[in-house]
């Protein structure tokens, strides 16, 4: 019986350290939103012959494509309103395959400021949905964006993207 309570025990401490190496943190996410900002501003700041290097670069550090796969919704995408694979995310950000994209990451923003409504975390995912705003950089006008963006980490602990939806405001038409 004291055998049978040493290897309970020893599975359970194994487990704990497991755990604690996948939890997901709110400083984590913070810190995905600033790596995610920077990135968008950075693309902005691209030459067009780096742009699209930028940007894929961007897609493979902060999402989950290789990772179990991404549901992706962007702001300005009707016609193929759902990214489920890198070059469609690549299409939207710098422009693509895709007719309807024109390179949203291109306009150029100056600032991208994520304001959390909340964010729920369940030991290894975590989920932040608000406002983020982007400063567009020629103009230094503010755009609000509301999204809901999902994290899991890779094999490495790297938070990574597994879900971004993203809209632009409701607005009632009287």
């Amino acid at each position: 019986m004291k055998m049978k309570n040493k290897f309970l025990l020893t599975t359970l401490l194994v487990s704990s350290v497991a755990f604690a190496n996948t939890a997901i943190t709110e400083k984590e996410v913070a810190e995905a939103q600033k790596k995610w900002s920077e990135c968008i501003v950075e693309i902005g700041k691209s030459t067009p012959e780096t742009a699209k290097t930028t940007a894929l670069n961007c897609i493979n550090k902060l999402y989950a494509y290789d990772n179990g796969g991404v549901l992706f919704k962007p702001t300005k995408a009707a016609e193929k309103q759902f990214r489920d694979d890198k070059d469609s995310a690549l299409s939207y950000f710098v422009k693509g395959e895709i007719k309807e994209d024109d390179g949203f990451a291109l306009q150029p923003w100056s600032n991208v400021r994520f304001d959390n409504s909340k964010t729920l975390i369940d030991s290894d995912s975590a989920i932040s949905m608000g406002n983020y705003y982007f400063t567009d950089a020629n103009t230094n006008k503010e755009v609000k964006v509301e999204y809901t963006f999902g994290y899991i980490k890779d094999k490495d602990g790297n938070l990574k993207i597994n879900l971004h939806h993203s809209s632009l405001p409701y607005s009632k038409k009287d």
